[in-house]
C-alpha cells in the first residue's frame, strides 16, 4: 500500500457572496485515510458519496472480510461486480505495459512483509519468499462472464495500489453526471480536478510534499492541476525496521518478492484518470530511475516528477514529459 504524499491547497465553504455560497466542501474518513471534495453546487451529495464509497469497499477492500475480493482470496466466491472488473482490466493494461512490474497478485507477499490487511506471523526468509512467488502473476488470473478464475488457488489479489485512484474517478463521474464543472477531489493525497477554484478565481493549486524523514511537513513546489489527475508514490514514510536495523519499504517488487530498494524517494504522476495515475506511480517507484525514464519515453502522455536521493545523500528533482507545463 503506497504512501500518499500530495497535499491540497484549497479552501472549503465560506459564507459570503453568491459565488462562494455555490461552493460545497465535504470531507471525512475513507479507505483507511481521509477524503476532501470541493465542488460548485448548492446540493449536499454526502449520502451519494457515502453510497459510492460503500459499494467500492464492498467490492475491493481487503480489510473487509465480507467484500468480494476477500471472498475471492479465500476461494469462497468467483463473482465480481463492474467496479472490480474495471480495476482488474486497468491493472492488466499496466501489467502488460510495465512487463509485470505492476502486479496486484502480490497480496500474499504484502501480507507476509506485514504491510497488508492480514498480518502474517511467518518468519521471512528466502525459502518463504520463493514459495510465495509461485502464486504471483496477473496472467494467471482472468475474468469471464463476471467471474474470476485463478490458475492457482493461493493467488491473493490486492488492489491497494490502484483502487484509491479509482474511487476518485467514480466520484468525478458522479459529479460530471450532475453537470458540475468545477471540482477538486482528494483521497489520501491522490487528486483529480476539473475547471477552476471559484473561491480563488484561479486554477486548482496542489502542493508537492517534501520527503522529510523526520515526519515534518513542508512544501517546496506547487502546480496548477487542470482537468487532470495526480497520484504520488513514496517510500520514505511507510517502512518497517527489522531486528538488524534494516529498513524495508512498503512497496513490494513483483519480480523479486522483496521490498523495493531505490533512490527514488517519491514520484508523482499526472494522467487523465486517477486510477491510471495511481497505478503508474507505483510502477515507476518499483522500476527505479533508469528503467522509469526509459518507460516514460514510450509513454509521453504520462507526466512524472521524481524526488531522488543522490550518492551524496542530497535531494535532486526531475520533471519528465512536461510535468509542470
Amino acid at each position: 500500500m503506497k504512501q500518499l504524499l500530495s497535499f491540497l491547497l484549497f479552501f472549503g465553504v465560506i459564507i459570503g457572496c453568491k459565488e462562494k455560497q455555490n461552493t460545497m466542501r465535504l470531507s471525512g474518513p475513507i479507505f483507511g485515510t481521509s477524503y476532501s471534495i470541493s465542488y460548485t453546487s448548492t446540493i449536499n451529495y454526502q449520502k451519494q458519496f457515502d453510497s459510492l464509497f460503500y459499494v467500492i469497499n464492498k467490492s475491493m477492500s481487503n480489510y473487509q472480510t465480507n467484500s468480494d475480493i476477500s471472498k475471492i482470496n479465500r476461494n469462497e466466491s468467483k463473482f465480481v461486480d463492474k467496479h472490480f472488473e474495471t480495476v482488474f482490466n486497468a491493472s492488466k493494461k499496466i501489467y502488460k505495459e510495465t512487463q509485470g512490474v505492476f502486479d496486484p497478485t502480490i497480496g500474499k507477499l504484502v501480507n507476509t512483509w506485514r504491510f497488508g490487511a492480514e498480518k502474517s506471523e511467518v518468519i521471512i526468509d528466502s525459502l518463504k519468499i520463493d514459495s510465495l512467488m509461485a502464486f504471483v502473476g496477473l496472467d494467471k488470473v482472468s475474468i469471464k462472464n463476471k467471474q474470476l478464475f485463478k490458475k492457482t488457488p493461493n493467488t491473493y489479489i490486492d488492489f491497494n495500489a490502484i483502487a484509491k485512484g479509482y474511487g476518485i474517478d467514480i466520484i468525478a463521474e458522479f459529479l460530471n453526471s450532475r453537470n458540475i464543472n468545477h471540482y477538486l477531489i482528494e483521497i489520501g493525497g491522490e487528486v483529480r480536478s476539473k475547471g477552476i477554484n471559484l473561491l480563488k478565481k484561479s486554477g486548482w493549486r496542489v502542493g508537492l510534499q517534501d520527503p522529510n524523514f523526520d515526519e515534518t511537513i513542508t512544501y517546496s513546489k506547487t502546480i496548477v492541476l487542470k482537468d487532470a489527475s495526480m497520484a504520488t508514490s513514496g517510500i520514505y514514510r511507510k517502512f518497517k525496521i527489522d531486528a538488524n536495523g534494516q529498513k524495508y519499504a512498503h512497496i513490494i517488487d513483483p519480480k523479486t518478492g522483496y521490498p523495493t530498494k531505490t533512490n527514488i524517494l517519491s514520484v508523482s504522476v499526472i494522467t487523465k484518470t486517477c486510477m491510471l495515475a495511481d497505478g503508474y506511480a507505483t510502477s515507476l517507484q518499483v522500476m527505479g530511475l533508469k528503467k522509469a525514464l526509459l518507460f516514460l519515453k514510450t509513454q509521453p502522455e504520462i507526466k512524472a516528477y521524481f524526488i531522488i536521493e543522490n550518492a551524496n545523500n542530497k535531494l535532486e528533482t526531475m520533471a519528465v514529459n512536461g510535468f509542470f507545463d
